[in-house]
Formats: structure tokens, sequence, C-alpha cells
């Protein structure tokens, strides 16, 4: 029900394997089978239901990684940060006011987002309005950490754009579950779609749209995030040095 591309395989696995047994049979008469579908989740059966938790995803990804990307590398490119590399603020208060403006960006899309998702889609909201916003959070602040560590490293907005395009918006598009499900895909691109932090938040999103405070899902993949965040937060003010190279 929280998937429907699963629910449509497992359905046609199924109609398969009794076709199969019915036609095994002979000329002997097969019991007429009534299969009854109670949908838990989506019992609108509408797509909606499905796409948009993911479509917020990809807005939060463009928002907190994509733009935070240019940020450091314009100053970087203008030469700008040469008048900050001489006042006493450390290279940490630097990169946490640059990312500061597009965290209240991604929360003003996300509640934009929600509004419209709620009221113009119609899709319920089971879970806690307030874990909702902690979690989407939490996204936002990995997916600021891998900008900024994409924008200092780079030091220049088309390859940081570009940089940014191929390893977050298109394997949050691709690989994270929001086109197909992971679990019908080879091992080799499920364990990829894995690692990503995309992934573990559209499980998150969609479990609080659609089934409630799944507290098993949201610690399990909510701790995830958290060490995404640690770490790519920590490589971003690591590498960033107040000198002019």
């Amino acid at each position: 029900g929280v998937n429907a591309n699963q629910a449509t395989l497992i359905r046609n696995y199924l109609q398969a394997v009794v076709g199969s047994w019915a036609s095994s049979l002979g000329g002997r008469t097969a019991p007429v089978l009534d299969v009854q579908t109670r949908t838990r989740f989506n019992e609108a059966n509408d797509s909606h239901y499905y796409l948009v938790p993911g479509v917020i995803v990809t807005i939060m990804t463009m928002i907190g990684a994509l733009l935070t990307s240019l940020v450091m590398a314009r100053e970087y490119e203008r030469g700008t940060l040469e008048s900050l590399f001489v006042t006493p603020v450390g290279s940490g208060e630097i990169l946490t006011a640059k990312a500061a403006t597009n965290f209240l960006l991604g929360m003003v899309s996300l509640a934009i987002s929600m509004i419209f998702a709620a009221f113009v889609f119609g899709i319920p909201i089971r879970g806690s309005l307030t874990l909702l916003l902690a979690v989407s959070a939490l996204f936002l602040i990995v997916a600021l950490g891998l900008g900024l560590v994409i924008s200092t490293a780079a030091k220049n907005q088309f390859l940081a754009c570009q940089l940014s395009l191929l390893i977050s918006f298109l394997p949050c598009f691709i690989l994270s579950g929001f086109i197909f499900d992971l679990r019908s895909t080879p091992i080799v691109v499920r364990a990829v779609g894995e690692i990503l932090p995309f992934s573990h938040y559209l499980v998150c999103i969609r479990s609080l749209f659609l089934s409630g405070n799944n507290w098993t899902i949201l610690l399990t993949q909510g701790g995830i995030l958290i060490l995404y965040a640690v770490c790519f937060v920590s490589i971003a003010f690591g590498i960033t040095r107040k000198k002019v190279e």
C-alpha cells in the first residue's frame, strides 16, 4: 500500500502463479478464486500518495546540496572571501552563516510543499507533524553539509554545479527509490541506493505521510541521517581554511 510499484509487482506474480497452476490441471475444473484487495495506506489507490513525498525529497536535495554548493564556490571565484579571512571569525562561522539562509529557504519550501500535498493533492499526513519537520530539518543539514563539502573542494561554480548534479540530484532522483522500488532492482543497484542519505529520508517521509509514527523506521533511518550529518559537516569544517591559495 505504501509502495504502489511493489504492490503491483506482487499482484502480477501471484496472478501468474495462480494462472500457471490452473493451466496445469488439464481438463479438470479449477476452483474459483475470489481475490479481494484491501489497501492499507493508499486507500485512494492514487499515485500521488507515492510520488509527492519523493518530490519533496528532491526539492530538499536541490535546495540543500545544489544551491549550497554554489555559495562558497562563488566567493572563492570572485575573491570576496579575502575580506572575511582577515576578520576574527572562524571558518566554521563563515560556513554556518553561508548555510543558514539555505536552511531557512529549505524549511519554507518544505512548508509550502506540505500545504500543496495536503490541500491540493489530498495526501494525508498520518504521522506527527513535529517529527516530520524534525526529520526534514535533519536531512536538510545533511544536504547542506554535502553542498558545503562540494563547494569548498571545487572552488569553482561550474565545477561545483556539475559535481552537485552528479553526487546529489541524479542519485536522489534515480537511486533513492523515488522512481522505482530498490527492492526490485539488482543487488548492486540496491546496495548503492542504500548507501545514499536520500533513500533513508525518503523512507522516513513516506512512513510519516502514509503510515504514521513507526518508531522502528524513524529511529533507524534517523540515526543513519545523524551519522551522515556529522560526517559531512565535519568534513566541510575540516577542509575549509582561512587562507588564500
